[in-house]
């Protein structure tokens, strides 16, 4: 819901950035990994480790700065097709960092089994949510649809971990509940959708081509 204004919003707030880089010649590849490794060490090197606040507040850096690679690829004349591998693998391991941290923590020394629970579903309901769009865009499929894409599920566990780290009890609570019902709802949706497109076809139908879109949300 939130995912192309939030995008739109934080492409203009980087745009100087995103033109300086260009003429500093620094890649779309190099700002993803760059992303994507900051978001998972501060995910392993302090959610893990029940820094919550201060977990959250560094990835959330990361995954702005992440988000710059599509404005920069812009900006350099285009992306490139293993750029856009790389960028959708890096999200993926970037939220299963972020999970893995709360889970990590959660099931010890902040002994909550119920976040644990929470933070496995979400997990797993994201990894859905992500696979069935690029299955069915394998499939020459679109599947744009849902409450809760990358940047509601992200918004969602970095504030109520945030939250949680600065003392507001249940915070997390509500959000990973929030973000459960949300995916679920968002998973039965691209079901939905992919079976709306699909009615009469069989495997023997050609494919359409498939959108050319960089990132799976």
């Amino acid at each position: 819901m939130l995912g192309a204004g939030a995008r739109a919003a934080v492409g203009r707030f980087w745009a100087p950035v995103v033109a300086r880089l260009a003429r500093a010649g620094v890649t779309p590849d190099a700002v993803t990994l760059v992303g994507t490794l900051g978001a998972i060490g501060g995910a392993v090197g302090l959610i893990a480790t029940g820094q919550l606040f201060w977990g959250a507040f560094t990835v959330t850096v990361f995954v702005l700065l992440d988000m710059l690679d599509g404005a920069l690829a812009r900006a350099r004349g285009g992306g490139s097709v293993f750029g856009a591998v790389l960028d959708s693998t890096g999200d993926r391991a970037a939220d299963a960092a972020i999970f893995g941290a709360l889970v990590w923590w959660f099931s010890g020394a902040g002994a909550n089994r119920l976040i644990v629970l929470l933070a496995l579903l979400c997990l797993v309901l994201g990894v859905l949510t992500s696979y069935v769009k690029a299955r069915a865009e394998g499939m020459g499929l679109t599947c744009d649809v849902g409450v809760v894409e990358r940047t509601e599920r992200l918004i969602l566990v970095l504030v109520g971990t945030g939250f949680l780290g600065l003392g507001i009890p249940y915070a997390l609570h509500v959000a990973l509940w929030l973000l459960t019902a949300g995916s679920a709802v968002t998973v039965a949706q691209r079901f939905v959708e992919v079976h709306r497109q699909a009615r009469g076809r069989s495997l023997s139908t050609p494919p359409s081509p498939p959108p050319t879109q960089g990132l799976v949300p």
